[in-house]
């Protein structure tokens, strides 16, 4: 999917807006809460099937008040079981091309992210929270079951009896609360949600493509992985990563000191 710098592309539920490098996918159904329906879903395989080259990171995010409120459950009411595993499917095909795409994602989260949006947010690499963002599990009180992958990246984030008790219970975490229980790596303030994920997708950018990309591909693989093949998976990668041309010349700009030192947050960079 093809945009200019600085063009806004409107694609009924989504809406594109490049800035630099980076892709901004925004979930735009603001008068159902961004609540996800089949549509959404092919045009988000859409646009992450057709990354194009010149972007090195992309930032999802809610227009409005909210990121996502999960499943558009009008879609749902009449499918049956058949068609109910295709549409789960199509969630997972969608949203592992999201995971392990081409380049880092980072989801900044605000208002409700409940159901197939919090789904949604597991797949992205790096997630930012606003302090208003909620989030929800309420499959159990509506009848049915995660479909969007849920069940295998939430886990793995949170535990699964803490995913177990928001199924069963209903109950709700706060963004505050969800920093150190795993939902998002970051915590914002209201407002600065969307200005802190573009940061940090420019960092990303910053990033030797090939290294991003291990990252992405290699990093949850070799974690999921038995250890005797997680160490030979990781010496491969590793070799890849650094016998790069970019990489050896980062390695040389800093051995040159041309390049900054890493420092404590507290210091700043230094030459």
């Amino acid at each position: 999917m093809r945009t200019a710098p600085s063009e806004i592309v409107d694609l009924g539920p989504l809406r594109l807006e490049r800035r630099g490098e980076v892709l901004v996918v925004g979930l735009d159904r603001q008068a159902k809460r961004n609540a996800i329906n089949d549509a959404t879903i092919e045009a988000l395989d859409e646009v992450f099937s057709e990354i194009p080259d010149d972007v090195r990171a992309v930032v999802i995010h809610g227009v409005g008040a909210n990121f996502s409120a999960g499943l558009d459950l009008s879609e749902i009411s009449e499918r049956d079981v058949t068609e109910g595993v295709f549409h789960s499917r199509n969630w997972h095909r969608c949203f592992e091309k999201i995971e392990f795409g081409r380049v880092p994602v980072v989801a900044v989260l605000k208002g409700a992210v409940i159901g197939g949006g919090l789904e949604l947010a597991c797949a992205a690499h790096v997630r930012v929270a606003e302090e208003n963002a909620f989030y929800a599990l309420p499959e159990g009180q509506r009848g049915i079951f995660v479909g969007g992958g849920g069940s295998v990246r939430l886990p793995k984030l949170i535990g699964v009896a803490r995913m177990a008790d928001m199924m069963l219970t209903g109950r709700t975490y706060s963004a505050a609360e969800g920093v150190p229980l795993g939902f998002s790596q970051y915590l914002v303030g209201d407002g600065e949600g969307f200005g802190r994920g573009l940061e940090l997708a420019t960092a990303m950018c910053r990033n030797a493509p090939l290294t991003n990309f291990a990252v992405i591909q290699a990093l949850p693989r070799i974690a999921d992985s038995d250890p005797r093949v997680g160490y030979l998976m990781e010496s491969l990668v590793s070799a890849v990563a650094q016998g790069d041309k970019e990489a050896k010349g980062r390695v040389r700009a800093f051995l040159d000191k041309r390049a900054a030192k890493v420092t404590r947050p507290d210091r700043g960079s230094e030459d």
